[in-house]
């Protein structure tokens, strides 16, 4: 991780709570994670001021990936914008503005991806899933953060990925809770 890329994040993380950022912890493992895996094609709901975006986009460096991710609000974006120019990540990363459902359904039907990380609208996770469950790779990687905070807005989602065979499901015991779905 390049020193511009580390101080952006450490002055994110001091407005964690306001932009609902993922914690350091979580943003290290999903890094690990896309090293690890080889990940190439990721898919982020829910950008806001782009913390996790840095991380993914980051890691994406090592295995010539490429991050697309979704954000409602375009204040948010165009901070995270900002802050992924500034870190010289921009080759790595598209941005979409709108709901998430929507874009999904409207733009991203002939992509598919390794990994789709999910922090959005709770409320919203089980129909986000069933929108692009069909564009995960097989052998590919679903993240949902907040499954422990946020237990109840998502419950129906946990309850549809668990009871679904085409993934193996764990959750992390990582800051908010972290889901991470196989699909096999």
């Amino acid at each position: 991780m390049n020193s511009s890329t580390s101080e952006i994040l450490g002055k994110l993380e001091i407005t964690a709570d306001e932009f609902w950022n993922i914690s350091h912890q979580t943003g290290n493992f999903i890094s690990m994670l896309i090293k690890c895996a080889k990940i190439q094609n990721v898919l982020e709901l829910g950008t806001s001021n782009g913390y996790s975006a840095l991380w993914i986009a980051d890691a994406l460096q090592y295995t010539n990936g490429h991050l697309t991710t979704v954000e409602f609000w375009e204040k948010r974006q165009c901070l995270a914008r900002e802050y992924i120019a500034n870190c010289g990540l921009t080759d790595y990363v598209s941005f979409k503005i709108g709901q998430a459902i929507d874009v999904i359904n409207n733009e991203l039907q002939n992509e598919f991806y390794d990994m789709v990380f999910m922090d959005a609208n709770k409320n919203e996770y089980l129909s986000l899933f069933q929108a692009f469950h069909p564009l995960v790779k097989k052998g590919g990687i679903i993240l949902a953060d907040n499954v422990i905070s946020h237990a109840k807005k998502v419950e129906p989602f946990i309850n549809a990925i668990t009871n679904n065979n085409e993934y193996q499901v764990q959750v992390l015991d990582l800051p908010d809770g972290l889901l991470m779905a196989y699909k096999q």
